[in-house]
C-alpha cells in the first residue's frame, strides 16, 4: 500500500471530521460533527496553533490521522507532547504506518525538548495496547475523567 504522512491542509477538514467520527465509534464514544470543521480550522491553522495534525493519505483519500498538543508536567517539570488521537482505517492497520507516525512524533518531541510523550487508549483496545507496548510505551493505571461545561 502506498501512502504518505503529511501535515493537514484546510481542504482535508471534511475528511478529518469523518475520521474523527469513525474513531469515536471505534472507541464507543459520542461525537457530534456539527461545527467541527470550523472549530478545528481555528486551532489548527492559527498563527500559533493549539493543535497539530498529520494525516495519512493513500490513493487521494485520507485513511488515518494523528493529532497532538504540547503541555507542561508539574511532576516532570517539563514540556511533554500529548498524542490526542491516533486512528487508522481498519485496512491500514498492521502495515507499519502507526509505527512510522510514532517515530515521527518522537522526533518532534525531541526537537521541542519534551520530557516524554503521553497518550491514552481505552482498556478494551487490546490491539493498540500491544502496539504501544511494543513501541516501548508503559501503561499507567488511572481512570480518565471529563467534566462537561
Amino acid at each position: 500500500m502506498e501512502y504518505q504522512i503529511r501535515a493537514i491542509q484546510a481542504q482535508d477538514l471534511p475528511a478529518l471530521v469523518e475520521l474523527c467520527h469513525k474513531h469515536a465509534e471505534y472507541e464507543h464514544a459520542d461525537y457530534n460533527p456539527i461545527g467541527k470543521e470550523e472549530q478545528l480550522s481555528k486551532v489548527l491553522f492559527a498563527e500559533t496553533p493549539k493543535l497539530f495534525c498529520w494525516v495519512v493519505e493513500s490513493n487521494q483519500q485520507l485513511v488515518g490521522y494523528a493529532s497532538y498538543t504540547f503541555d507542561y508536567s508539574t511532576w516532570d517539570v517539563g514540556t511533554f507532547l500529548y498524542l490526542d488521537c491516533l486512528y487508522l482505517e481498519p485496512g491500514c492497520r498492521g502495515l507499519g504506518i502507526g509505527e512510522e507516525i510514532m517515530q515521527k512524533l518522537k522526533v518532534i518531541a525531541q526537537q521541542n525538548n519534551c520530557v516524554n510523550i503521553q497518550w491514552q487508549t481505552p482498556d478494551f483496545n487490546t490491539r493498540a495496547i500491544r502496539f504501544y507496548e511494543r513501541m516501548g510505551g508503559v501503561g499507567k493505571n488511572k481512570v480518565r475523567f471529563t467534566w462537561d461545561l
